[in-house]
């Protein structure tokens, strides 16, 4: 009765995905992201070299932990580019409100309900915010498979969906069960990709992502990159938009602040006359903030030098 109650209150809420896999210790995902970090496709993100034992096993978290719920948002909006004349392309997931606040909210409320009907329950919440290896999780609960661009995809939604999990000490009668790999022998991400960062099926080197160069490198964009861009400023979708299954089967989100569209694209003019003060006041509760003045006006001056060229 308990998982049909949160079933119910999370499609209320806006999960769009749920599913429920007993706990386990990540033995194969842990000896893959060692691999992955032994090969330095971490690029500067040095805070993924940490906290291993957590992302291997969750009671490291929460120790009684004997369940985990995973959940989907969809955040897609059909909406194209205008490709305005010197401004730069913005990630989808970064059109409206922070997911982290936006899903976090939902996570309180729906693990806030949960606690009334059940005051035994306990959880531990993340959303891409902790330790925890969340598609790993997704995959356990069903929600989908791993892409070959190492993003999930789902049957019915594509890959368009931010992923939630819920660590609890609550044990289920039923579990999901994991499903099949679908990508078959479909390339499409890896032949699309312009910086050839799919290093192979199931595995992106960071330091050639554009998602990763634009947002989380803290450093000057490497030349070799120059003309590959194709101009986006913060983040990419190019291997989101060209998988067949998103092309096939991806609805708009019903989330309001997923929709109220802010961030589509950057004009480099504003940019560069934009202080710190206004920058931060513009792309507040955004994903933008997280590049900082700084980090939009060095991919403002690594577009302006790709056009020129």
């Amino acid at each position: 009765m308990l998982k049909k109650n949160i079933i119910s209150k999370a499609k209320s809420l806006g999960f769009d995905l749920i599913g429920f896999s007993p706990y386990q210790v990540l033995d194969s995902e842990a000896a893959n992201l060692e691999e992955w970090l032994n090969r330095s496709y971490q690029a500067g993100m040095k805070y993924m070299e940490s906290n291993t034992d957590k992302r291997k096993n969750v009671k490291e978290i929460l120790v009684n932990c004997e369940s985990v719920i995973s959940l989907g948002v969809n955040y897609y909006v059909d909406e194209e580019f205008e490709n305005q004349i010197d401004c730069g392309k913005v990630s989808r997931y970064a059109w409206g409100r922070d997911y982290h606040l936006v899903v976090w909210e939902k996570l309180e409320e729906l693990t806030n309900y949960i606690k009334l009907i059940e005051p035994e329950f306990e959880s531990k919440n993340y959303c891409d915010t902790g330790p925890v290896m969340d598609k790993a999780w997704a995959v356990k609960a069903g929600l989908g498979w791993l892409g070959k661009h190492t993003n999930i995809i789902n049957r019915e939604i594509g890959s368009w969906f931010f992923i939630a999990n819920i660590f609890t000490n609550w044990k289920f009668d039923e579990y999901n069960n994991e499903i099949s790999d679908y990508c078959g022998s479909c390339t499409a991400c890896i032949d699309a990709c312009p910086t050839d960062a799919i290093a192979e099926e199931y595995v992106v080197d960071s330091n050639k992502c554009i998602s990763y160069l634009t947002i989380e490198n803290k450093n000057e964009i490497p030349v070799e990159f120059k003309g590959k861009f194709e101009n986006w400023i913060f983040g990419c979708d190019i291997c989101q938009d060209v998988c067949p299954w998103n092309k096939r089967f991806a609805g708009e989100s019903s989330i309001n602040e997923f929709l109220n569209l802010k961030n589509k694209e950057i004009c480099f003019n504003e940019i560069e006359k934009m202080s710190n003060r206004n920058f931060k006041d513009k792309y507040a509760q955004t994903p933008v903030l997280r590049s900082k003045l700084k980090g939009i006006r060095r991919n403002v001056e690594f577009l302006k030098a790709e056009s020129k060229n």
